[in-house]
């Protein structure tokens, strides 16, 4: 196994990880936002305001995305399984 598709596989799964965290968290994100802007307005200083939001945000995204974001990492890791010959010989 080379050096070189070491840091092919590791970069594939980095960019893998960062597609998937990002589904997740960027309306997450998006929604905190929206939340901060509303209590900066209101002047309204409740922690669970923004946390259940955002709670909800994600766990909304996990059921529509979800099935996507599990069909890309299984793909992954069956190409990856397909290739070990290639790797190891």
């Amino acid at each position: 196994m080379s050096p070189e598709t070491v840091m092919m596989i590791a970069k594939q799964a980095l960019e893998l990880a960062l597609l998937m965290t990002g589904v997740i968290l960027l309306p997450a994100l998006g929604v905190g936002l929206l939340v901060s802007m509303f209590q900066a307005v209101t002047q309204l200083n409740e922690q669970t305001l923004s946390f259940i939001p955002k709670l909800v945000v994600t766990f909304a995204t996990l059921l529509m995305a979800g099935s996507w974001l599990l069909g890309m990492l299984m793909s992954f890791t069956q190409r990856i399984i397909a290739d070990i010959p290639m790797i190891i010989g």
